[in-house]
Formats: structure tokens, sequence, C-alpha cells
């Protein structure tokens, strides 16, 4: 949790570390109150520290959210370890949505640490991508989103008068599947992108994230042949972790699973604009959507 770490300039104050040594000499370094142990720095001006932070992010983020429904915006916060082909991901979903909803106007928000490799990638779709780098941050904030935000519309105004609802900005954030979790950006929902060349533990392994996320996607199914990778025991610890949580088995290379992936977009549009129909629709939507979807595609070999 990168919070307080990234936060250099408070004053250390001794402390000793928050550490409970679990049955088997395991160290749990976030058993303490605030969660998180920072050399010199105790639990209560950690918790502090992160309150105030976050809750000046999270002042941004309901903004955020404010502008994008005016705007007919729906925000999706793409999240994964690096590697997980999140891009590649966005460049076909982009191309596919030329043909599924051609009227559909669709913008980039990408994240990473350095370059603009992957903001390149989606310019060359036709589609607007703002690349923000955060330096030796390990996510991106509400701030940083309004920022971009902003750089869209002034670059690409005449794109964005659609007044049917019908926009979509995918948020790409930095490849980490810790720090995002905690961090509000305004957005409708986080899309949790799990790749089947990682291993099929990652919810447990990552909680926080995977408890924030509305849909998993499984990523790469053409590669299940050639990993090890319970696609079943994966599905079941993400429903451990959120037992509301969608899942869909796609490829971005192949196309599989990717008609099941445009039909959970335009759902995740009419919840934003339709709240009557959208909520309603959803409290029914939980287990049989991803039934559907999801199970559908399970391979003999995973």
């Amino acid at each position: 949790m990168c919070v307080v770490c990234g936060c250099s300039d408070h004053p250390a104050q001794p402390a000793a570390p928050q550490v409970s040594p679990g049955a088997s000499g395991d160290l749990h370094f976030g058993a303490g109150a605030a969660r998180v142990s920072v050399p010199g720095m105790s639990q209560a001006r950690a918790i502090q520290i992160e309150t105030d932070i976050l809750g000046a992010n999270n002042r941004v983020a309901v903004r955020n959210r404010a502008h994008f429904l005016a705007h007919g915006v729906t925000a999706l916060n793409l999240v994964s370890s690096p590697g997980s082909g999140k891009t590649t991901l966005l460049c076909a979903t982009i191309e596919a949505l030329k043909a599924h909803a051609p009227g559909m106007t669709v913008a980039v928000i990408e994240g990473d640490q350095q370059t603009s490799f992957d903001a390149d990638r989606i310019r060359a779709t036709g589609a607007p991508a703002v690349q923000v780098n955060t330096g030796k941050g390990c996510h991106l904030d509400a701030p940083m989103v309004a920022a971009a935000f902003a750089q869209l519309h002034t670059h690409h105004d005449h794109h964005h008068h659609h007044d049917d609802g019908h926009s979509l900005l995918f948020i790409e954030n930095v490849g980490n599947l810790v720090c995002p979790a905690m961090w509000d950006l305004g957005e409708a929902a986080k899309v949790a992108i799990l790749s089947v060349t990682e291993g099929e533990d990652k919810p447990l392994k990552y909680p926080d994230m995977f408890a924030a996320a509305s849909l998993m996607v499984l990523n790469k199914i053409d590669l299940l042949p050639h990993v090890r990778f319970d696609v079943a025991r994966c599905i079941e610890l993400a429903r451990r972790v959120n037992p509301g949580i969608e899942v869909i088995q796609l490829s971005a290379t192949t196309g599989e699973g990717m008609a099941a992936w445009l039909h959970w977009l335009d759902h995740s549009l009419g919840h934003a604009h339709t709240h009557a129909h959208g909520h309603g629709h959803d409290a029914g939507h939980g287990h049989g959507h991803d039934h559907h979807h999801g199970h559908g595609h399970e391979h003999p070999h995973a």
C-alpha cells in the first residue's frame, strides 16, 4: 500500500514496526491498525496520513464522477499486473466496437511510469488517448484522471458531442494489483484483467483488488493448452473474495469470448445512464450472467 511509503517529506517518528509472527514463523507486517508498516512511522501517524491523502483524492473522484455523468461518459478503470494484456485487449476492443457500435465514442487514459508506447498503440486504432506518466508513482489518482480528461476534451472536443450517453472512457491503470485498489478515480467500475499465464491464486493473493472489481476478465485463454492454470479454481477463489464478481473468459488475440465482453460493456453503459432499468436489471444479474458467459468457455484442459 503506497499512500504513506511514497511520502518522504513527513517527519519520521521512531516507532517499532507492527509485526506479528504467525505460527509458522511467517511475518505479517499488515497486522497493525494501519494494515501497513512504514519504517520510522507510528501506526497512528500512518492512519492519519492515509486518511488525509485518500480524503483529498476522493473529493476529486466525486467531481470526476459528476463530470463523467454530465458528459454522458461511462468510465471504466482497468487494473491488472504488468503483462496481462490490457493494452492488447483495449486495442482489440476499440476495433470490435467500430463494428458493434459504430456511433460510439471511445477514449482512453493510459497510465504508466514512463513512455507513451501504450498511448501510441491506442492512437493507431483512431481512438483519442492521453498518456499519464506517473514517474515513481505506482497508480493513477483522481487528480491525474481529472487533468487527463480535461486534456481529452481540449483536443478532441468535436468528437464528444454525443447526447445519447454512448461514450466510453477506458482508464488503463499502472500495472500493479496492490495500490490502484485504494484509489477511486471516479469510475463506474473496476475491471480486473488476469491472464492465464499468471497464477490462478491471484485473487486470494491480491484480495483488495478483486474485492473492488465488478468484473474479472480471464485473458489469453488461447494459451490454456500450454499453461497450468485451473480456470474453475481461479473463479472459485475470486468468488470467495467477492461473491458478486462477474467473470468473462476471452482471448484478445483469437477473439474468443469478445462478444461476451462487448455485451458486458453494453450493460455497463446502460447501468450508468438508465438507473431505473440499470439497477433493477443488475440485481438479478450477478451469477446468471457469468455462468452464461464464463463457464461456456471452460476448456477440458483448463
